[in-house]
């Protein structure tokens, strides 16, 4: 056969990927993006007399400018950039740390130290609030007495009740649940730097220290990288933790109020306060822009830096 004649041949139809990507793909569109549309649209109308109307961008000028709602808006934003940023400076450097000493090859019992430290991770988030609230709570909780025993008693305080320390108290929280997950990655990432290197560092005089400074730390920048957008996008999708310990009014005074439950009152309303559907979804519109935005940065500024720093 003329190899002309055969490039004009048509190739067939690959109806294999079909059969393997196609369920996958329909529950990620009715699921994912149908969803992410809708709300989309939603939040450029506005309902009246049952009616919807189209507004534009009206319900997000509201929602930043007006005094109704921007208070409640700005105070939510800013307490979620608060709990991101307890979460990057003490949760991703302690998961860190321990990656770091689980991966030393004279440790004992390593293996048991990792699964306590990430069993938390797998509870329930409303479990783990309960849980919390119990055990600090000035009544009938154990932490005041823990505290006296150890000297530190003149610390304690009700610090789920003060607007002053709630939102730190329930980051804090946070950070001891999930600190498993960086722990995991980058201990799995440590593990995977081949010995040879490592061993040429020593060979010419390179200390524990030096080692992982110069040797170890360039070659997880990335997945410490990947951890911090990871933190980052779970911290501004945050709410079961707030909702279990504080409920939807993210007491005391919505000092603990974050974009999730922001959103849970604007959409389905509480108490007083009616949900509003379409503002709603201007609310939901803005935190997925905010994550889209972060990831977008993270990606243009930080990400190429650190495959400069590598190469």
């Amino acid at each position: 056969m003329n190899p002309s004649n055969q490039h004009d041949e048509k190739k067939p139809f690959p109806w294999h990927l079909v059969f393997f990507l196609g369920p996958g793909l329909l529950i990620y569109v009715v699921f994912s993006v149908y969803p992410l549309l809708d709300t989309l649209v939603l939040s450029l109308y506005n309902e009246q007399q049952g009616q919807s109307h189209f507004v534009g961008l009206q319900n997000f000028i509201t929602l930043i400018t007006d005094d109704t709602w921007s208070q409640a808006f700005w105070n939510a934003l800013g307490n979620n950039f608060t709990f991101f940023a307890i979460h990057m400076l003490v949760q991703n450097p302690i998961g860190l740390i321990l990656a770091v000493l689980l991966s030393t090859p004279k440790l004992r019992l390593s293996g048991t130290y990792r699964t306590l430290i990430f069993m938390p991770t797998m509870l329930s988030v409303v479990i783990i609030g309960f849980v919390w609230q119990l055990l600090l709570s000035p009544i009938w909780g154990i932490s005041e007495d823990f505290l006296y025993t150890i000297g530190l008693g003149q610390y304690f305080d009700a610090w789920l009740g003060k607007e002053s320390s709630a939102l730190i108290t329930l980051a804090f929280i946070s950070v001891w649940q999930f600190v498993g997950i960086p722990m995991m990655l980058i201990y799995a990432t440590l593990l995977n730097i081949p010995d040879d290197i490592v061993d040429a560092s020593v060979v010419d005089g390179a200390n524990s220290l030096q080692t992982f400074w110069h040797i170890k730390l360039p070659l997880i920048l990335p997945t410490i990288a990947m951890v911090s957008i990871l933190t980052f996008v779970a911290n501004f999708n945050a709410f079961e933790l707030i909702y279990a310990v504080k409920g939807a009014l993210a007491g005391p005074d919505f000092s603990t109020d974050l974009m999730g439950t922001f959103f849970y009152r604007t959409f389905f309303g509480f108490q007083l306060q009616q949900g509003s559907a379409s503002m709603g979804a201007a609310v939901a519109t803005l935190m997925f822009l905010i994550i889209l935005v972060g990831v977008m940065l993270f990606l243009f500024f930080i990400q190429r830096r650190i495959q400069r720093f590598q190469f």
